[in-house]
């Protein structure tokens, strides 16, 4: 993660979250059942494996979670003016967005996918049933290079968006990871109460044979 990208991390992120889960829904919210997720009914569990090997940079296009239905075209997102992590546009299609100064997925670190929980008039988000995701669901980043990066739900966490932990999902690790980041919790006057947080490790990929995209 370039000198850049980290600062983006530590100083921009976690306002534009809080901006992103402000008054944007009209339907119900999303659960707020503390740092356990209800289970998923998906029988498709695996495991982060241990000597899955980092992939090359290349840009999510798609992803895909199975266990609650997602799935989504991903835009890139960069900062707004004022310094903060810009958020997918409020549209009916509603796609997700990939942070695009975090690593991409695959890659050592952290990368950042957002998605709304509730889009306005349109109705739910894209990530409206993030919250119940289970350890060992699966995650799939369809990358730009043909390569579909797999990885599995290690940990699900609702958290208050006042103490949201900024150093556990933008914090350095030593293995390729994913975030997926909605909000959640009750509606307050201002937005929701708290972030949904979906932390998932790199299990395994598959590569385009030589000549395929």
């Amino acid at each position: 993660m370039t000198a850049f990208s980290r600062r983006a991390f530590t100083t921009a992120a976690l306002a534009s979250l809080l901006a992103a889960c402000a008054g944007q829904g009209t339907k119900g919210t999303a659960s707020d059942s503390g740092t356990t997720a209800p289970r998923s009914r998906s029988s498709h569990r695996t495991v982060p494996a241990e000597d899955a090997r980092p992939l090359a940079r290349s840009v999510p296009v798609r992803l895909l979670v199975p266990a609650i239905g997602v799935d989504t075209p991903v835009i890139r997102l960069g900062l707004a003016p004022d310094g903060t992590v810009r958020v997918p546009p409020v549209t009916a299609d509603d796609p997700a967005g990939w942070y695009r100064h975090s690593p991409t997925p695959g890659q050592t670190g952290p990368s950042v996918i957002l998605g709304h929980v509730t889009v306005g008039r349109y109705g739910d988000g894209v990530f409206r049933r993030l919250a119940e995701l289970h350890r060992g669901d699966r995650i799939v980043a369809r990358l730009e290079n043909g390569t579909a990066a797999e990885f599995a739900v290690t940990a699900v966490r609702t958290v208050p968006r006042t103490r949201f932990p900024a150093d556990d999902v933008y914090g350095n690790v030593d293995r390729p990871e994913l975030r997926l980041i909605t909000c959640g919790g009750a509606r307050t006057g201002d937005g929701y109460a708290d972030n949904v947080i979906v932390f998932a490790a790199l299990s395994g990929a598959e590569t385009p044979t030589p000549g395929e995209r």
